[in-house]
């Protein structure tokens, strides 16, 4: 909603004392929010008016003339003009050396055809103007001044762009505000300024009674609230004065003539929408508000034809449609120079019939806009007398008697009590009941002993909340003070949360980096990682309302959205790339409306050095320190994802987490990638289950350790995981630690054989181990090797 400045200072409270900036802060602070503001004068720089005084022909032109004109200054100022109307003591706009107009022209001093220039004389177009803007002005040519003016003057001045118009962004809760009017009050209470308000006038003549002449029916009563007509006979049309049209054109409108200039001022004033009617074109001086048949169309005022469909509200007469209702005029009825009686229309329509009209037609006007706003009933009077009163100040005609208005729905008085109490809790204030009663009288809604008599224009006002709303921004938001929460809630991170977040941390201390990719993906994604078609992990929960096919169904696996990030850097020639995500996944329980939510940590990788034990040993580091129980490594050739020679399955306590390996070179094809990928997938979720207890302090041991080394002879099948949960069950709590130091092949070990080697760590809390103690660990150790793995010291 665009507010010109000066129009609201001359015509409501008087302003001009406060600058731009202030007005623009305060209003925002009040809670009209201003989005622009911009000073109209701002483009044209240094161009005045000036006084032809005398006019030659140019000695190198037939067409050009040379003039000295009279600018205020000591010496006139010569320019040279192509222009044929200019004549010796007209006033015309003066653009001198270094000069700015509109849309970024610079006007500089320089040579015509070898005579000097110093500046341009200007048009109605190098203005920024049309001849609506001054009709006795020509389109082509120099405009001649014939307002009440003197040389020198600024043309800011002459033309009405000494003003400044804001744009405010209004909240469709608040339909008052796109109004002057609405702006005005709430300027008024914001700069605690007496607001003046104008009943509108009407004298009315001898032309006649309405009722002699019209006649209106409202068949679609529930689509049309209010529907208020009046009739002006011997209407003169002609151009409006200067003062409204600048008041239009500030406001974004064009003028086109006096009739129709005064319903779009009444518009932006009250913001109440409008339209005249030519009455001659109202067959049998009926006015029928109804709904659109099928297949009836109209020609509206911008030429194009509507058909319209079957419940579409439109303003007919006894034969046709005339205007669509809310929206647009037809051109059957519009005003034209020859009309001599006219209608004037202000109703009140219902706003969701007029938005679907509008949009299905794709057609949305200022007026559609307001209207969709939900309009106050209560304005369609006060709206048509404030223009048949401008009627009367234009001497534009002669209004007849009598008001057509017809009311199909009046709103209900609404009262709220007065609660202060209850509102200085809410806001965190200690404004006085008095206070808030001036408060709420500087925005024109009274208060009538404890209850507060809500307006028919602030639609808003429902609950005590939203007069605290008013009180607070009266009183002013910067005022109210700061305190604390008066709760013991204290916010933080859950365990888990904290658990997932040192987890990232880790990941990213490894080298990798963080995605963050959708959960909704495509059904092709199984057969991208060649998910069998058994697989229960087909089975996803599909989105009522997808984007697409390729985002339709909710993820049940997080490898397919990292593949795809993958090979999308792959794609892009980065040599390498270390990625990982904690990402959700959806796994439907029958008989559940909704699905299992666990997350997962996924780990990915390729590039020169990486390989499954690079990624092995920092899936040991991150498990190490966050702190869980000893994982599990089990070799698997039955995931069809990943390489069947190099994968293996991850548990904890024989409950499995997920999988460790290559990804398959096939899935890798399917993904544009003829490099090796590694990948780790973990349940996140069931991981944080396995969290040891947080350490505790134990002080440096006293006493020394022993370290006996064991070289293992053993099938070439077995794991070295294996070889060591046996050794550690075996080896009771003198354990300290056992590390794998090397591995040996040969003929002398046998066919299918391995040799592994050891170290033990052994330390006891309470003294200092003897060879005995450490002779008895080895041999309960040799002891269970040979009879659980049928392995033999070497």
């Amino acid at each position: 909603m665009k507010l010109n400045r000066k129009w609201i200072n001359e015509e409501f409270v008087d302003l001009s004392h406060v600058s731009d900036k202030d007005f623009v802060e305060t209003m925002t602070v009040f809670g009209q929010k201003v989005e622009t503001y911009e000073r109209m004068d701002s483009e044209i720089k240094n161009v005045v008016v000036g006084k032809v005084l005398s006019i030659v022909r140019h000695e190198n032109s037939d067409h050009m003339w040379v003039c000295q004109i009279d600018v205020g200054q000591e010496e006139p100022v010569q320019i040279v003009t192509g222009a044929q109307n200019v004549h010796e003591g007209d006033l015309v706009p003066t653009a001198l050396h270094n000069s700015w107009l509109p849309g970024g022209v610079h006007i500089t001093k320089g040579k015509l055809r070898g005579v000097k220039s110093n500046g341009m004389l200007c048009g109605l177009s190098e203005l920024g103007l049309t001849v609506g803007d001054f009709p006795y002005a020509i389109e082509d040519g120099i405009w001649i001044i014939e307002e009440d003016c003197k040389v020198g003057d600024d043309i800011n001045t002459v033309i009405g762009n000494d003003d400044t118009v804001v744009d405010f962004e209004i909240t469709n809760n608040r339909p008052d505000c796109y109004s002057i009017i609405g702006l005005a009050r709430e300027a008024a209470a914001a700069f605690h300024m007496p607001m003046k308000h104008h009943e509108p006038v009407v004298h009315g003549s001898d032309a006649g009674s309405i009722y002699d002449k019209l006649d209106v029916e409202v068949p679609a009563d529930a689509l049309c609230n209010r529907y208020t007509a009046r009739m002006v006979a011997n209407v003169k049309v002609g151009p409006s004065p200067k003062w409204l049209r600048q008041r239009l054109r500030a406001n974004g409108i064009r003028s086109i003539n006096n009739i129709v200039d005064i319903t779009n001022y009444v518009m932006l004033e009250y913001g109440q929408p409008m339209h005249a009617f030519d009455y001659r074109y109202v067959t049998s001086g009926k006015i029928v508000v109804r709904e659109a048949a099928e297949g009836e169309s109209i020609t509206t005022l911008d030429g194009g034809v509507r058909a319209l469909n079957a419940g579409m509200l439109v303003i007919a007469d006894e034969d046709r449609a005339i205007g669509l209702a809310g929206i647009m005029g037809g051109e059957n009825s519009e005003i034209r120079d020859d009309t001599t009686m006219v209608v004037f229309e202000s109703a009140n329509f219902d706003g969701t019939s007029i938005r679907q009209t509008a949009l299905k037609l794709g057609m949305r006007t200022d007026a559609s806009g307001k209207f969709e706003k939900h309009l106050d009933p209560m304005m369609t009077l006060p709206a048509v007398q404030r223009a048949c009163e401008l009627v009367e100040m234009l001497n534009a005609g002669d209004i007849m008697d009598g008001v057509i208005d017809i009311l199909n729905y009046i709103p209900q008085p609404k009262t709220l009590p007065l609660e202060p109490d209850k509102i200085n809790r809410l806001l965190g204030t200690d404004i006085s009941r008095e206070q808030m009663v001036e408060y709420l009288n500087r925005l024109e809604i009274p208060v009538e002993g404890d209850m507060i008599q809500v307006p028919s224009f602030r639609p808003d006002l429902n609950l005590m909340a939203d007069i605290a709303e008013e009180i607070g921004r009266s009183y002013g938001y910067n005022e109210i003070p700061t305190t604390a929460f008066k709760t013991s809630t204290q916010g933080g991170y859950s365990p888990f949360m904290q658990f997932e977040s040192k987890a990232g941390i880790l990941c990213r201390a490894m080298g990798y980096s963080e995605i963050i990719t959708y959960s909704f993906v495509s059904p092709t994604v199984f057969d991208q990682i060649r998910l069998p078609q058994d697989s229960p992990l087909r089975n996803a929960m599909r989105i009522q309302n997808p984007l697409g096919e390729d985002t339709s169904i909710m993820r049940t696996i997080a490898l397919p959205s990292m593949l795809e990030i993958l090979s999308r850097n792959n794609a892009y020639h980065n040599k390498a790339a270390k990625l990982y995500e904690i990402a959700k996944i959806y796994l439907p329980v029958e008989g559940q409306e909704l699905p299992e939510e666990p997350k997962m940590m996924i780990l990915s990788t390729y590039g020169a050095g990486e390989n499954f034990f690079t990624l092995k040993g920092e899936l040991e580091a991150i498990f190490k320190a966050l702190r869980v129980k000893k994982a599990a490594y089990t070799a698997v050739k039955d995931n069809p994802s990943y390489h069947p020679g190099r994968c293996a399955q991850v548990s904890i306590d024989g409950t499995p987490l997920g999988y460790i390996g290559q990804v398959h070179p096939l899935v890798a094809k399917n993904y544009g990638m003829d490099c090796e990928v590694y990948c780790a997938e973990i349940n996140f979720t069931k991981l944080a289950e396995f969290r040891l207890p947080d350490p505790t302090y134990v002080p440096l041991p006293k006493y020394p350790s022993v370290t006996r080394d064991l070289a293992i002879v053993c099938d070439e099948a077995l794991t070295v995981a294996e070889v060591e949960d046996v050794i550690t069950a075996a080896s009771g709590k003198l354990l300290r630690s056992v590390k794998l130091f090397d591995i040996y092949r040969g003929a002398n070990i046998g066919e299918n054989k391995k040799s592994l080697a050891f170290s033990l760590e052994l330390r006891a809390d309470d003294r200092t181990l003897t060879d005995t103690d450490t002779d008895q660990v080895t041999a309960k150790v040799l002891s269970a090797l040979s009879e659980k793995l049928g392995a033999a010291l070497r």
